[in-house]
């Protein structure tokens, strides 16, 4: 589903959007000639314009216009996936312009799982990804604390019992004896970690390295972001 062309918006509404300032300093900032629309000066923050169109400086430096944001993370380990929380959160790895427009994790990570969150501010996005009935990839590397047989990865593959809930069939790629790929198209609460005990196993590492068929970048360090390139953006919306 492809985002419609943009509309014309309010100047001040356009500059909060983009994350870089509140509305109180956008009006502030045009009062004071500090905004220009198309190279002139712009003092009514009020005025509507197109952001499709109109170039829009402030302080100098150019402002672009997202209608939606969509942001991968390198997780690491000990940070929340989640807003917020009394430890650590994904949102507080993002510069202070960023935690104003609405960022929030699609799905969860465990805390000591390292790995792909998508951070998005599209809500009707983000409940499609998440939702059981359309079956979007999420691709993990894990190693374990025992040997893996090959009898164990055809019974994960086709299902075992985590707690009264039986797991959908899945894909499992083993790597040696101790690691290895899964691919889930769910996503329930400590699922993998459930899955290995389920086989009498325990994971010792996990790291999510897809979502939604898009890899994670391998040149981002942990704890590091970078917003979807336009390629990945249409993967996101063809899935959609």
């Amino acid at each position: 589903m492809s985002e419609k062309q943009s509309e014309k918006m309010r100047l001040d509404k356009f500059l909060v959007s983009t994350g870089t300032v509140t509305r109180s300093e956008a009006i502030k900032l045009c009062r004071a000639g500090k905004v220009t629309v198309n190279g002139r000066a712009e003092k009514d923050s009020s005025v509507k314009i197109d952001p499709a169109k109109d170039e829009v400086f402030l302080l100098g430096k150019k402002t672009e216009y997202r209608k939606y944001t969509y942001i991968m993370m390198n997780k690491p380990e000990g940070v929340v996936s989640a807003t917020e929380d009394g430890d650590v959160t994904v949102i507080d790895l993002l510069p202070q312009e960023l935690r104003r427009i609405g960022l929030f994790p699609c799905g969860r990570l465990d805390k000591n799982t390292h790995g792909f969150v998508l951070l998005t501010n599209n809500g009707e996005l983000a409940h499609f990804l998440l939702s059981p009935k359309h079956h979007v990839r999420k691709e993990y590397y894990f190693e374990t604390k025992f040997p893996l047989s090959e009898e164990d990865r055809i019974t994960l593959e086709n299902g075992v019992d985590i707690g009264g809930y039986t797991t959908a069939p899945c894909n499992v790629i083993l790597d040696g004896e101790k690691k290895g790929i899964i691919t889930l198209t769910e996503g329930k609460y400590h699922q993998i970690k459930l899955m290995m005990t389920a086989v009498h196993n325990q994971i010792t590492f996990l790291k999510r390295i897809s979502f939604a068929e898009i890899a994670l970048d391998t040149t981002l360090a942990e704890g590091s972001w970078r917003y979807l390139s336009d390629d990945e953006i249409k993967i996101i919306e063809h899935v959609f």
